[in-house]
C-alpha cells in the first residue's frame, strides 16, 4: 500500500518534469488538481495515509508555483494524526501553506499545545517547528507560556530547548508581551550557564532580541556573558563539533559581543578588565590565512570586537592596535578582506582620539581608491572623506581631483560633492578654494549641483581680493573648445562682475570678453540665457569709453530675445534694452553687487547634520526636484441638450499640481486616496464641457449651474446632486439602467475596510458579489478576484478592465463572459509596484442579466501605497542614527495636520499596525508621541526604509504633528499624504461587517512561493 502511494507521486513527478512546455505542465498539473479536489470532495472516509499521499501531491504542486486553494482542512488534520510519517506531514504543509492570519490555524492550536506539552520528543520537535515558522499574535498568547516552560526545564532534552529558545525568539518578535520582563530577566540569566552549548547559541539569540528591547531588566546577564566570551576563547569545555577552523564556536562569541553591545556602559572594574583581556586575545589571535572558512569565522568575530571596543570607549592603546590590524587588512590581496577592513577603519573615525593614527596609511587608502573592485573604491572614498582635516586636505582633495578623470560615472556625483565639502571646510586659502571647484566644474560639470558654484560667487563676491584672481581662473577656462554649461555660467557672472579689473591684461578688454561669451550663447540651454543677458549689460556698463559697435552688438542681442516665449529672459531682454539708453544712469542701475550675508554654507550644514548619511543621499538631496505623478480624475461629461443620462462619467488622466492644496473644495476638487474627484454642491449643468479647456486649465471643471429636473434620476445623478464623492469614485454607472440597479451595503465602507484588510467583498449588488483576496510580497502583489453570480440565471456579457495609473503594472487573467448559475469564478491578477505613488487602479467591470438590466462599474482597486509596506522593528541606535542622517526637506517632511478624527492613542497604534507600520515604543520620552517605521517596497527604490514620527496634543485630539522621513523624497511625500489622509478621513471599522459583505463560498487561501517552504525545511 505504502509503495503503491509513493508509486502515485513519483509518476506524477515524472510525468511534469517531461513535459516539453509550459502548457503541457499547465494541463498535468490540472488534471491532478482535478484529481485532488474530487478525492477529497467525495471520499470522506479518508484514512490519515491517504490524506498523506495526496497532501504530498498537493505540496509539489505549489513548489512548482501554482495556486493551491483546497485541501487545507485536510492538511491541518493530519497534525492530529497518531502517527509520525502523517503528522510531519501534516505540520510541514501547514506551515508551507498557510499564514499566521489563516483561520484554519485555530482549528490546529489545541493540537499543537498537546504535542508541545506531551512527552513525545519528536513531536514536540514538529510542533516547535510550525510555531517558529509561521508566529502570530494567537499562537504567541496561547503557547509562549508552554513555550518557556520547556526551555527552561532540566528535565528536557537539549534538542528540544534549542528549538524552544529559537521558537520563544519568533513568538518575542512578533509579540513582545509574551516575555514578562520580570519574572523571566533572571530565568535568562540562569540559561547562561547552560553547558550544552547547542541551547546557549539559541539562547544567546534570544538574549540579543531582548536586550535590545529593553537592556535595563538584563544587567544580570552582563557578567555571565564576559565569562562566556572567557570559557570560549580560552577553549574550556568546547567539544569538538562546536569547534569551526580552530575557532570554538564563532556564532556564541558574535552574538554575545552583539549583546554586549546593547548595554550602555560596564560599571564593575572586574568585569571590565576581564573583558578587555578577552578582547585583547581575539585582537592579538586573528590574522590572515589562506583557508577563506576559516578567514570568513575569525574575521566574524574579530570585527564584532572592533564594534564592541568602540561601544566600550577603550583605552588609546587598544585603539592603535585594532587600527594596526585594520591596516594590514586594507594591504592584503583578497578583495572581500580588503573592503572589510576599509569599512571598519572608517567606523573607527568615530573615535577622536585614532584619526592621528589612521592618517599614517593614507598612501594605502588612496591606493584602494583606484581598485577594480567598484565596492571597494566607495569605501575608500568614505575613509579618505573621513580622515580629511586642515593637515592632509590638499593632498585629498588633489587625489580625488585627479581620480575623477578615470571614475566611474557612478561615482562621479558622490566624487564631486565630497571634493566641494572638504575644499571647503578646509581651505589654506580662498585662491586654492576656487582653483579646486573650478577644476571640479571642469572636469565633472554634469555631476556638480548649483549649491556648489553658487557658494564660490558667495566668496568672491565677500572677498575683493579674491576677486581679480576669480576673474582671471574663469577667463582662461572659458577659452577652452569644449566648455561645460555650468563652466560657462559660473564664468560669466565673474566676468559680468569683475572682469572691468582684467582690462590692463590682454585678451580681456569688455569686447573680447564679450567674444569668448558670446560664442558659448548658441551651445546653453535656456536656463543660462539670463545669466548671459545680464552679464552683457554688465559689460557694457563697464565699457568706458563707450565703445559703439560693442553697444550695437549687445543691442541686437537684446532685441533677438524682446520676443522670446520664456518670460525671464523675454524681462531682462526688454528691460536691459531699455537700460542700456540710460548712458551714464546704467552705472547706478546697474551697479556691482552688495557683499552676501555671511552664513554657513548649505553644503557643510547637509554634512553635519548627515554624518551617518551615504554620499549618494547627499547627491540626490542636492539635486532633488519635484516630480509629478498621473492621476485619475474623474470628470462629469454634461451634453448640451441634457439628452443623454446625467450619470455618464469619463476618465481623463492629468498631471497632479505640486502646489496645490490637495483639497480645493473651492475649485469643486478633492483628493481622495490618490484620485481627485469633482464635487459640486449645485444641480449638474446641462451645458457641454470643453475637454481640452479643462485640460488646460483644470480648475475650472465644473461649468456654471443650471437646474436640470428629470423624473427618473439614476444612482449617480443623485450622489452627483447630493454632492457625495466616495461613491461616485468607487462606482460609476456609464449608462441609464433599464432597470434601477442600486449596490448593496456602502461601496466607500467596503473599499476602507480592504485598505487595513486583505480579503473582503468589493461590491455587491443584487446579481452579483465580487470579492476579493490579495497576498503581498516586497514589491509583488498577487490578488484574486471573486465573481459570484447570486442568481439561478446566468450573468451574460461579463467584461473587466484594469486602468492602471503609470505606477503598476498589472496583468489580470482572462474573464469568461458567462458566469453560470450559482457559481463563482476567480481571477488572478499580478500587480508589480514601480515606484511611490497613491494613484489607484480602477477595474471597469459590466455585465447583463436577462433582458433588461445591463450594468457597467468602475470600482477603486485596494491596491494602495500601504500594501507594499513591511514593517520593520529599529533598536533606538539603528532607528536613531537614520533619522539623524535624513535632515531636512525634501527627504524628511513635517506637517501639522489638523481635523483628524479624535483617537486614543492606543487606537491610533491599532491604525498604524493595520497600515503595515510597526510602532517602535520607548524610543520617544514622551508618552504622548509615536515613533514608527517600516520598509517600503517598489521596482525603483527597492527596500526603502521609512521612519515617522508623530506628535500628539491630549488636550486636543483633533491635530497632531507628523514628521516622515525616508530615502527618497518621492517617497516621503506620499507616504506622508497617504498616513494624513488616513487620520483625517478613513474610519476605522468597529462593528463587523454585514452578513451580506461576506463572500457566498470561501475564497482562495493566500499562498507563497517555493522559497517560503525551503526557508520552513531549513530552519
Amino acid at each position: 500500500m505504502a509503495l503503491s502511494g509513493m508509486r502515485g507521486l513519483s509518476v506524477f513527478i515524472s510525468d511534469v518534469r517531461n513535459c516539453q512546455n509550459k502548457e503541457q505542465e499547465r494541463l498535468r498539473v490540472d488534471k491532478e488538481l482535478g484529481n485532488l479536489r474530487t478525492r477529497f470532495k467525495n471520499e470522506k472516509g479518508l484514512t490519515h495515509y491517504e490524506k498523506k499521499k495526496y497532501v504530498w501531491k498537493m505540496l509539489y504542486v505549489y513548489m512548482l508555483g501554482y495556486d493551491v486553494d483546497f485541501g487545507h482542512m485536510e492538511a491541518v488534520s493530519l497534525i492530529s494524526a497518531p502517527k509520525y510519517p502523517e503528522k510531519q506531514v501534516g505540520y510541514i504543509v501547514t506551515s508551507c501553506l498557510l499564514n499566521e492570519n489563516h483561520d484554519f490555524l485555530r482549528l490546529a492550536i489545541n493540537t499543537v499545545r498537546n504535542d508541545i506539552i506531551g512527552r513525545n520528543e519528536t513531536f514536540q520537535c514538529l510542533a516547535l517547528t510550525l510555531v517558529g515558522n509561521i508566529g502570530g499574535r494567537e499562537f504567541a498568547e496561547s503557547l509562549a507560556p508552554d513555550v518557556q516552560k520547556l526551555l527552561i526545564s532540566s528535565s528536557v532534552r537539549p534538542l528540544v530547548r534549542k528549538k524552544a529558545a529559537l521558537c520563544l525568539l519568533r513568538l518575542f518578535r512578533k509579540n513582545p508581551d509574551v516575555v514578562n520582563v520580570d519574572g523571566w530577566a533572571d530565568r535568562m540569566a540562569q540559561l547562561l550557564d547552560e553547558r550544552d552549548l547547542g541551547v546557549l547559541t539559541s539562547s544567546m539569540s534570544l538574549l540579543v532580541a531582548l536586550v535590545a528591547n529593553n537592556h535595563e531588566a538584563y544587567w544580570s546577564c552582563l557578567p555571565k556573558c564576559v565569562r562566556i566570551l572567557e570559557r570560549l576563547i580560552r577553549n574550556q569545555d568546547v567539544p569538538q563539533e562546536y569547534t569551526y577552523y580552530g575557532i570554538p564556536s564563532p556564532w556564541i562569541q558574535v552574538r554575545t559581543m552583539r549583546a554586549l553591545q546593547y548595554f550602555p556602559t560596564i560599571e564593575d572594574p572586574n568585569t571590565r578588565r576581564s573583558l578587555f583581556e578577552v578582547l585583547q586575545r581575539i585582537l592579538m589571535g586573528t590574522d590572515v590565512v589562506k583557508n577563506v572558512n576559516k578567514n570568513n569565522a575569525s574575521h566574524a568575530v574579530l570585527f564584532e570586537a572592533l564594534a564592541l571596543v568602540m561601544h566600550l570607549d577603550a583605552e588609546k592603546e587598544m585603539m592603535s592596535q585594532c587600527i594596526a590590524l585594520l591596516g594590514k587588512f586594507i594591504a592584503v590581496r583578497e578583495p572581500n578582506i580588503r573592503y572589510l577592513g576599509l569599512e571598519n577603519m572608517t567606523r573607527m573615525l568615530m573615535v577622536t582620539e585614532v584619526q592621528e593614527i589612521i592618517k599614517r596609511h593614507q598612501a594605502q587608502i588612496i591606493t584602494s581608491l583606484k581598485d577594480p573592485d567598484s565596492s571597494i573604491r566607495r569605501r575608500a572614498l568614505d575613509l579618505l572623506y573621513g580622515m580629511c582635516d586642515v593637515s592632509n586636505a590638499k593632498d585629498i582633495v588633489e587625489e580625488l581631483l585627479q581620480y575623477l578623470s578615470t571614475a566611474d560615472f557612478a561615482m562621479r556625483e558622490e566624487l564631486s560633492l565630497k571634493a566641494a565639502i572638504l575644499a571647503e571646510k578646509f581651505a589654506p586659502d580662498l585662491s586654492w578654494y576656487v582653483d579646486v571647484i573650478l577644476q571640479l566644474i571642469d572636469k565633472a560639470g554634469d555631476f556638480v549641483s548649483d549649491d556648489i558654484w553658487f557658494r564660490v560667487v558667495q566668496f568672491v563676491t565677500n572677498n575683493e581680493d579674491l576677486q581679480p584672481y576669480a576673474a582671471l581662473k574663469a577667463r582662461s577656462y572659458l577659452d577652452k573648445p569644449a566648455t561645460h554649461e555650468t563652466m560657462v555660467k559660473v564664468s560669466a557672472y565673474i566676468l559680468g562682475e569683475y572682469g572691468h579689473l582684467l582690462n590692463r591684461r590682454p585678451g580681456c578688454s569688455p569686447k573680447e570678453i564679450f567674444v569668448i561669451i558670446n560664442e558659448k550663447l548658441p551651445t546653453v540651454s535656456t536656463s543660462t540665457i539670463p545669466i548671459l543677458l545680464s552679464t552683457y549689460a554688465k559689460i557694457l556698463m563697464h565699457a568706458q569709453p563707450p565703445d559703439k559697435e560693442l553697444q550695437s552688438q549687445i543691442c541686437a542681442i537684446f532685441n533677438k530675445y524682446e520676443g522670446c516665449i520664456d518670460s525671464e529672459i523675454q524681462q531682462r531682454a526688454v528691460e536691459y534694452r531699455a537700460l542700456s539708453r540710460k548712458g551714464a544712469a546704467l552705472m547706478d542701475v546697474l551697479a556691482e553687487m552688495p557683499k552676501f550675508p555671511e552664513r554657513q554654507s548649505s553644503l557643510i550644514k547637509k554634512a553635519e547634520d548627515s554624518e551617518a548619511d551615504t554620499a549618494e543621499q547627499s547627491a540626490i538631496k542636492l539635486r532633488t526636484q519635484q516630480q509629478t505623478s498621473n492621476a485619475l480624475v474623474v470628470t462629469d461629461q454634461l451634453p448640451a441638450n441634457g439628452t443623454q443620462p446625467v450619470g455618464h462619467l469619463g476618465i481623463v488622466k492629468l498631471p497632479s499640481m505640486s502646489n496645490s492644496d490637495d483639497n480645493t473644495s473651492e475649485q469643486g476638487i478633492t483628493r481622495e486616496n490618490g484620485i481627485l474627484t469633482v464635487i459640486d454642491s449645485q444641480p449638474p449643468s446641462t451645458a457641454s464641457l470643453d475637454l481640452l479647456g479643462d485640460l488646460l486649465a483644470p480648475l475650472d471643471i465644473v461649468g456654471p449651474p443650471a437646474t436640470t429636473h428629470r423624473s427618473e434620476p439614476s444612482v449617480a445623478s443623485s450622489d452627483l446632486q447630493s454632492g457625495i464623492g466616495a461613491d461616485a469614485l468607487a462606482i460609476e454607472p456609464v449608462e441609464e439602467l433599464a432597470k434601477n440597479v442600486q449596490p448593496i451595503g456602502d461601496i466607500a465602507e467596503r473599499f476602507n475596510a480592504l485598505i487595513v484588510k486583505d480579503s473582503g467583498v468589493l461590491y455587491e449588488d443584487p446579481y452579483i458579489q465580487i470579492g476579493i483576496k490579495a497576498e503581498w510580497r516586497a514589491h509583488h502583489g498577487r490578488l484574486v478576484l471573486f465573481l459570484g453570480n447570486k442568481n439561478v440565471a446566468p450573468l451574460l456579457s461579463v467584461q473587466a478592465m484594469i486602468l492602471p495609473p503609470s505606477h503598476l503594472q498589472i496583468e489580470l487573467s482572462l474573464v469568461p463572459e458567462t458566469i453560470p448559475p450559482r457559481a463563482q469564478v476567480q481571477c488572478p491578477l499580478e500587480v508589480i509596484n514601480l515606484r511611490p505613488s497613491r494613484d489607484l487602479a480602477v477595474l471597469d467591470f459590466s455585465y447583463k442579466f436577462g433582458t433588461h438590466v445591463q450594468v457597467n462599474v468602475k470600482l477603486r482597486l485596494p491596491v494602495l501605497l500601504n500594501k507594499f509596506l513591511q514593517p520593520i522593528s529599529l533598536s533606538a541606535e539603528e532607528f536613531f542614527q537614520q533619522w539623524r542622517s535624513l535632515s531636512g526637506p525634501p527627504l524628511k517632511l513635517q506637517e501639522v495636520v489638523r481635523g483628524v478624527r479624535p483617537m486614543p492613542l492606543a487606537e491610533m497604534i491599532n491604525l498604524f499596525n493595520s497600515l503595515r507600520v510597526m510602532v517602535c515604543p520607548g524610543l520617544d520620552p514622551n508618552t504622548n508621541n509615536l515613533v514608527a517605521s517600516t520598509t517600503f517596497y517598489s521596482e525603483s527604490t527597492r527596500a526603502m526604509l521609512c521612519l515617522m514620527r508623530i506628535e500628539t496634543d491630549p488636550a486636543d485630539r483633533s491635530q497632531l504633528r507628523m514628521t516622515i522621513a525616508s530615502g527618497d523624497h518621492t517617497l516621503t511625500l506620499e507616504l506622508k499624504e497617504f498616513i494624513k489622509e488616513q487620520l483625517v478621513n478613513i474610519p476605522i471599522p468597529s462593528t463587523p461587517m454585514p452578513p451580506q459583505a461576506q463572500p457566498i463560498s470561501p475564497p482562495m487561501t493566500a499562498t507563497s512561493d517555493p522559497g517560503d517552504l525551503l526557508a520552513g525545511l531549513l530552519n
